[in-house]
């Protein structure tokens, strides 16, 4: 895929979300991830799915969700400070708004 995006499955590989490509291709398909580019919000139903730099995901894993910005797609996967460095976590919210 170009500079311009990458597929969802592999940026969530990449940035170590999920252990392997098949369970990253599992966990998009079950409409587990939302994205929001320029105001809008879907639900990706496909892995095939174009993800972009300063596109914002949401998911839940590990009972916590998840909200984050990425930064970089990558090249491949590598070390967690690699990893790491493809998004950045949204702040958590105060409790009660």
């Amino acid at each position: 895929m170009s500079d311009a995006g990458c597929r969802i499955d592999v940026w969530l590989w990449r940035a170590r979300f999920l252990r392997t490509r098949s369970l990253a291709t599992a966990f998009v398909e079950r409409g587990a991830v939302r994205l929001t580019r320029d105001g809008r919000q879907i639900r990706l139903d496909r892995a095939a799915r174009p993800v972009r730099v300063d596109d914002i995901l949401v998911f839940a894993m590990g009972g916590r969700l998840i909200e984050l910005r990425i930064e970089a797609l990558g090249t491949r996967r590598g070390g967690a400070a690699e990893a790491r460095a493809l998004y950045i976590l949204a702040a958590p919210s105060a409790p009660g708004g």
